[in-house]
């Protein structure tokens, strides 16, 4: 791929006047599949019912999820603005990183990252053993703490600016109104998708919740859609389940970045119709904190179970951090008394298998780093 190789999204299909306002680097395939769940629904003992799975973690053969949407918007624009280097910041195990690292080079940027420990998981080592091992070696900052980011990202620029490097440093998952327009365009995917009757429009739409940006750009987007009338009579209601802890999942934080995402295509646009009042945005948002258990990348036993269910009855692996969670919310819904479908769960974490790492590409890593890989391996 080379940096001027765009491509055109769901986004451009229903609004041509913003194909040249918004650029997207062509790092997916669109769409992604949905699948019936009716398996795992039998399973359940809700045999009959409408419940779906939106394969977002099939985004990229190179590295699926749900980064990768937001990544072609933010890469764009580094491009656009002339940048050399891209930088994820965020705690060992991002995924942002990971899909950062192996998507970056495809369009001529170098990626690099600024990250703090966290818990430690099996996914988690995956992803910063496949950081660490990309050719050349990847610029790494290691902070001590989660506390240090904000330092870490102003040092990261002057280290940068000191040899001459022209770097784009993103917030934690991308999660500014630029980078949630790649999930804008996506629930307005979802809505074309509806229209061609590839699944009906759903009472519930369920994901987890980590950095805000996907969770902020579905609302939007969804809200967009129903305005439009395309898929959707009514806005249906989003579940966002925490895998981050409050304050960075809260409502507060979500309700803003749509409204602000929504003010930006504004601005891009020239119309008043992308402007949704967090009021408006706010009635058809549900946060459920009762998954996250003891932490961010902390599993639990519900999150376990689900995992194997998933397995099981929808046929491919989820993992403690993120899908695990939020499927094990999908789970209890269908115990509920109260189940009311359709209902399609976001599938936001890539399940395309990682680079085989030689361990001997890891040894130049900082020691602190060296020491949380050895300790999550045992």
């Amino acid at each position: 791929m080379t940096a001027t190789a765009w491509t055109v999204r769901a986004l451009h299909q229903l609004w041509p006047s913003l194909g040249e306002k918004v650029k997207f680097a062509a790092l997916a395939e669109l769409p992604t599949p949905v699948s019936s769940l009716a398996p795992l629904a039998e399973a359940l003992g809700r045999r009959g019912s409408q419940v779906y799975e939106k394969r977002d973690d099939l985004t990229s053969p190179v590295y699926g999820g749900n980064k990768v949407r937001t990544l072609e918007v933010l890469m764009a624009d580094a491009l656009a603005q002339g940048s050399t280097h891209l930088y994820s910041t965020g705690a060992y195990g991002s995924n942002h990183a990971a899909a950062a690292a192996l998507h970056a080079p495809r369009v001529g940027l170098v990626p690099g990252i600024v990250v703090y420990p966290q818990p430690h998981s099996p996914s988690a080592l995956e992803n910063l053993e496949v950081i660490l091992s990309r050719r050349p070696r990847p610029p790494v900052l290691d902070l001590p703490h989660w506390s240090a980011l904000l330092f870490g990202m102003w040092l990261q620029a002057e280290r940068s600016r000191r040899r001459g490097e022209r770097a784009t440093i993103m917030v934690p998952g991308g999660a500014i109104p630029l980078g949630a327009l790649g999930y804008v365009s996506a629930a307005l995917e979802l809505a074309l998708q509806i229209d061609e009757r590839v699944l009906p429009a759903p009472r519930t739409v369920m994901l987890a919740a980590g950095s805000n940006c996907t969770t902020a750009g579905l609302l939007l987007g969804l809200s967009l859609a129903a305005r439009r009338g395309i898929g959707f009579s009514k806005v249906p209601l989003l579940a966002a389940v925490r895998v981050t802890p409050w304050p960075v999942t809260s409502r507060v934080r979500i309700l803003s970045l749509a409204a602000r995402t929504g003010h930006l295509l504004e601005r891009l646009s020239g119309e008043s119709s992308f402007t949704v009042p967090r009021r408006e945005l706010g009635r058809n948002l549900r946060i459920l904190g009762q998954y996250l258990g003891s932490g961010y990348g902390e599993p639990t036993d519900s999150g376990r179970e689900a995992m194997r269910l998933w397995k099981a009855h929808a046929g491919h692996d989820l993992e403690t951090s993120y899908s695990g969670k939020s499927a094990a919310a999908l789970v209890a819904a269908m115990r509920s008394s109260e189940f009311d479908g359709p209902l399609l769960f976001w599938s936001t974490k890539s399940s395309v298998p990682l680079p085989v790492v030689d361990p001997a590409d890891l040894e130049w890593a900082p020691s602190r780093m060296r020491r949380w890989m050895e300790r999550c391996r045992h």
